[in-house]
Formats: structure tokens, C-alpha cells, sequence
């Protein structure tokens, strides 16, 4: 609690396109949620470090790399943390694949994601 309000709810938006980190970062805003913003993977492993997070949207795939190893590294960091993985990728599922806590194919609407986020952080402690 600060001020005598809860905290908002942190969460981290790690995708390399700015126009959908801008598009999360506004309705994500005018839902009051706090947004923390990377590009990169080590964007996002800074934030995962230096930020306590309470829900991480995550990209799947970024300019030439991936995030499955992050996603583990979130649960790894923080086992509490919920991520949300969105993908355009039809190559889920198998052996070595990501372990996300729900996944939204590409493209979205944006409603469905604030519900995820918004149920997520109220499952956090």
C-alpha cells in the first residue's frame, strides 16, 4: 500500500514492436494498471530484475530471437508472476514449449487481454 491506496497493478509489456507497446502502455493506462515497457529481451530482464512485476504480456517472437527462455526465467524469478504469451506463431505445443500461464493468438482484441491481465492481477497476493 502507498498512501493508504493499494499499489497499482505493475505490469510489463515486452513485445519489439512500438506500436503495440504504445497501444498497451495508453489502454493499459486508462485502466490504471502500470505499465513497464521493453523491446528486447534484455529490456525485459532488466525489468524483470529492477521492477516487482505483477503481470508480464509477452511476445513470442521478437526481431530474431524468442522468448521462451524468459518466460521460464519469469517463473524462475518470481514463481507468483502470471505471463500472458501473444503469438501470431501456430508453433505451440510439443516438448520445449513455452509454459505461459494463458496465450492469445494474433491478432487480439485488446478487451480480451485487459480481462487476462485484470483477472491475473487478482489472483496476485
Amino acid at each position: 500500500m502507498e498512501n493508504g491506496h493499494a499499489a497499482p497493478t505493475r505490469v510489463l509489456v515486452l513485445d519489439d514492436e512500438p506500436s503495440i507497446r504504445l497501444l498497451c502502455r495508453v489502454v493499459f493506462d486508462l485502466e490504471g494498471f502500470e505499465v513497464v515497457e521493453a523491446g528486447s529481451l534484455a529490456e525485459a530482464r532488466r525489468a524483470l530484475a529492477d521492477a516487482k512485476l505483477d503481470v508480464v504480456v509477452v511476445d513470442l517472437n521478437l526481431r530474431g530471437e524468442r522468448s521462451d527462455e524468459f518466460i521460464a526465467e519469469c517463473h524462475a524469478h518470481e514463481p507468483r508472476i502470471p505471463v500472458i504469451l501473444v503469438t501470431g506463431s501456430v508453433e505451440l505445443g510439443g516438448d520445449g514449449a513455452p509454459t505461459a500461464d494463458a496465450v492469445l493468438g494474433k491478432p487480439f482484441e485488446m478487451e480480451e487481454l485487459v480481462a487476462l491481465v485484470r483477472e491475473f492481477a487478482g489472483a496476485t497476493p
